[in-house]
């Protein structure tokens, strides 16, 4: 069996590894995919690569798989939202990671017919395998707390708050991002706070802003996989708006605050780990002052982290 993989962000790598550590060895896009020829073509999550990859197959009849299939934030105006619902239509196989994920398929009408592969319609397979991220945070949780000293950073556990900035609803917008920044100094004011700064994010800052829109907190440059992991799981709270973090923050038990009006991880705020302010300012503040740990336990809600070993094993169904 011949498995091609496209990759397209940084979290899709992470992903891919814990995949690719199963298969042992994972070798414009549709040229690739003609030369190789291979048996699947495997994508994941929702960036346009992910679409490009979807559609070449597609294209050229060759059956896709989709891991993180299913996620759904029901805003139609996000890009991610649209790339997501047109990789599953393109899929054979749709690997979830959560039930939501499942329900979701299912409300819109699925299994349908996948696109024509080889000649014969292929009926599609929804299958709830876990989730690759927690795979992830469970093979290199241990390794982050040996190798990252916060030392380093000058922090003792649960003494800052860790953030991060770059959808392009709150950045874009100069009314959100200063709501945002005003919150950011507020809280940085009563505990250190981090911030690794995607380069767009910042750039957006200086273009609308002044060189104080960032007082009182350190700034960061990007951070690689396993710095991020160990300032996650000791940080006190985490500020967000990426999908990833509060997923992570949720399996390092850490208070999220998503600084969005959605989110495809309904789960981490049913659960009481993750709560939703959009970039409001006031909202924002209320959500600091609240946050803690539910005083319920949460169970397991992405899996046993086994997620990777789960999507070879449905190519080993299929084949």
């Amino acid at each position: 069996m011949k498995l091609l993989t496209i990759l397209g962000a940084r979290p899709q790598f992470i992903k891919a590894a814990m995949v690719s550590r199963v298969i042992k060895g994972l070798e414009g896009i549709e040229t690739l995919i003609q030369q190789e020829q291979p048996d699947w073509v495997l994508v994941y999550g929702d960036t346009n690569s992910s679409l490009a990859g979807a559609m070449a197959a597609a294209k050229l009849q060759i059956p896709l798989v989709h891991v993180e299939a299913g996620l759904r934030s029901h805003n139609p105006s996000m890009p991610e939202e649209i790339n997501r619902v047109f990789v599953d239509r393109f899929s054979s196989l749709l690997l979830c990671p959560t039930q939501t994920a499942v329900n979701n398929l299912q409300q819109e009408g699925f299994p349908f017919s996948a696109m024509a592969t080889n000649g014969a319609h292929a009926p599609q397979r929804i299958v709830n395998i876990g989730d690759v991220m927690y795979d992830a945070v469970l093979h290199y949780r241990e390794r982050a707390k040996e190798q990252i000293s916060l030392d380093a950073f000058g922090l003792t556990h649960q003494n800052y708050t860790l953030c991060t900035l770059h959808r392009q609803e709150n950045t874009d917008d100069p009314k959100c991002l200063h709501s945002i920044l005003t919150a950011l100094r507020d809280i940085a004011k009563e505990i250190p706070m981090l911030l690794p700064l995607h380069p767009r994010t910042k750039h957006k800052i200086e273009q609308q802003h002044n060189a104080d829109a960032l007082n009182g907190i350190t700034v960061l440059e990007p951070l690689p996989y396993l710095e991020m992991q160990r300032l996650q799981m000791s940080s006190k709270l985490i500020l967000t708006d990426s999908g990833g973090m509060q997923k992570e923050a949720y399996f390092h038990q850490v208070p999220c605050i998503t600084m969005r009006n959605e989110t495809e991880w309904v789960e981490t705020v049913e659960a009481g780990w993750n709560q939703l302010v959009g970039a409001n300012e006031e909202q924002i503040l209320s959500a600091w002052r609240s946050a803690k740990p539910p005083s319920a336990p949460t169970e397991n809600l992405y899996g046993n982290g086994n997620a990777a070993e789960l999507v070879l094993s449905n190519f080993q169904v299929e084949s």
